[in-house]
């Protein structure tokens, strides 16, 4: 959609925003501070996606990875915090802070911070810079969280880095009042995995948050935060404005900050914090944008306003109008990360853009494993989440019968998951995955027959059992042609059913 109707002239960007609070909540006196102080990004002009790495070939690597895996098993997960960055910064100390021998850009948000990271690496690879990537979760292998080039670690390299870190760990683990995290230690090894390439640029995604993430100890020149909305909450917050505040903490003093389409409240804390710390700042609909898109065979074309002009026929091989929206938010941020917009009119070459993104894959978001039926899978694993995949599967395939199958973590909110999926879902297959956090099948079945009604709901907690159930109900009443199975509600689950449709 074009940001301003046809025949009217450009509207000032902080007009705009004006609009957008006034229409949305009683003024608050903060803004008039932050319209004021914040600098925007404005001009007057106008090989990533590797799939996912299977398990080594050669028996001895193997065994060498599986070690290191059982002993960062050892270690807190991801869902137990102690909200600070003490230890990181103690590791990164004794290592020589390995983290400030390249620049970074930093990844905040709720949702499509993951594709936002794989499409800024795309862009970046594009114009022959040489890339880091760090994210989580990881789909099948711990190995797909550190990308060097757009490619995951090599295992050799993954347990060699590994090795040498960890003196270090464990000296840090003696002097603090609990042991470095599996998040922390893997957070350091990507950092000395980069240095050692070494690398150009590191794309950082947070892990959760932003003030105490164990990421936070890079200085970010450019600061992304993908869409805030509901997720961690016992954690973060239950309000976006709350999330927001701790998500910008990876604003740094003189960043540049791009920002996606907010809530209200959250963008106020935004801005309130890029004015802090004298951040430039882009916004979303106001500096940049998605001009257009339509659906096209495989993914959708784009016209995306990026901060030096427009960017035309862009293909994008992923569905749904949140994709697209990443996309401007990833362009935007490369624009930045090379100065698009600081003070001077130019665009990056549009034909390396096209190129790049063009090659963007992201495994488990809107992926077609399987024909006849089709067989989709996507990492939703929040009501927001669920919602935009809902929308987008809609868009991209018009299935005449669709069947769920959904695995959740017991600490996400299932029922809003499922009541996003409901429009969409003639039936579902509720299951469980392997993880401990998994919610039982049978407890997520009770939550889904409230929602769907006992005749549309099936127990299977098997996941194979469960994905064969689905396939076998979406080919009822003949509609082979027609029929589709969805498997979401975790990244978990949809890391193990791609392992059981035999992806690699």
């Amino acid at each position: 959609m074009s940001e301003y109707p046809p025949g009217e002239p450009e509207r000032d960007p902080l007009e705009l925003f004006d609009d957008i609070v006034d229409a949305e909540t009683e003024r608050d006196p903060d803004l008039a501070v932050i319209e004021a102080g914040s600098r925007t990004l404005r001009t007057q002009g106008g090989p990533s996606g590797s799939e996912v790495p299977a398990r080594p070939a050669d028996p001895e690597v193997d065994r060498a990875l599986r070690e290191v895996e059982t002993e960062l098993a050892t270690r807190w997960g991801e869902t137990k915090l102690e909200p600070s960055v003490t230890r990181i910064s103690a590791l990164m100390d004794i290592m020589g802070d390995p983290q400030r021998a390249y620049p970074s850009i930093h990844i905040t948000g709720t949702n499509g911070k993951t594709s936002t990271a794989r499409m800024i690496e795309a862009l970046l690879g594009a114009f022959d810079l040489r890339t880091g990537r760090y994210t989580s979760p990881h789909v099948q292998s711990i190995t797909e969280r550190i990308s060097l080039d757009g490619a995951p670690i090599a295992p050799e390299r993954f347990i060699d880095t590994y090795r040498d870190i960890q003196p270090y760990v464990e000296l840090v683990d003696g002097q603090q009042d609990f042991r470095l995290s599996f998040f922390e230690v893997l957070t350091g090894m990507a950092y000395a995995a980069f240095a050692d390439a070494p690398v150009d640029v590191a794309v950082v995604e947070v892990g959760m948050g932003g003030t105490w993430d164990a990421t936070n100890v890079i200085d970010g020149g450019v600061a992304v935060v993908t869409s805030i909305d509901l997720d961690h909450t016992d954690r973060l917050g239950t309000t976006p404005g709350e999330i927001a505040t701790e998500k910008a903490g990876i604003v740094k003093q003189g960043a540049t900050v791009i920002l996606a389409q907010q809530p209200v409240d959250a963008a106020q804390v935004l801005l309130k914090k890029a004015v802090e710390v004298d951040a430039t700042v882009a916004r979303e609909g106001l500096e940049f944008g998605v001009v257009s898109r339509q659906v096209a065979v495989g993914g959708q074309l784009l016209t995306l306003r990026g901060l030096g002009g427009e960017y035309d026929e862009l293909f994008l091989p992923l569905h749904g109008a949140y994709q697209a929206h990443n996309a401007a938010v990833a362009l935007a941020a490369v624009e930045a990360f090379f100065g698009v917009g600081a003070g001077h009119a130019r665009r990056l070459d549009g034909e390396t853009v096209r190129k790049a993104f063009a090659s963007v894959a992201s495994p488990g978001r809107m992926e077609v494993v399987r024909r006849s039926p089709t067989v989709v899978l996507d990492a939703a694993h929040n009501p927001a989440g669920a919602r935009a995949t809902a929308e987008a599967m809609s868009e991209a395939f018009g299935f005449s019968r669709l069947i769920g199958v959904v695995g959740a973590s017991a600490d996400k909110n299932v029922r809003g998951i499922l009541e996003a999926f409901e429009p969409i879902f003639n039936e579902v297959v509720v299951t469980q995955n392997s993880s401990h956090r998994a919610m039982d099948a049978d407890e997520l079945a009770a939550v889904a027959v409230e929602v769907f009604g006992e005749d549309r709901v099936q127990v299977e907690p098997r996941l194979d059992d469960a994905i064969e159930a689905a396939i076998t109900l979406s080919e009822e009443e003949a509609e082979f042609s027609g029929a589709g199975v969805l498997v979401t509600g975790s990244v978990i689950t949809v890391g193990e059913a791609r392992l059981l449709l035999g992806r690699r």
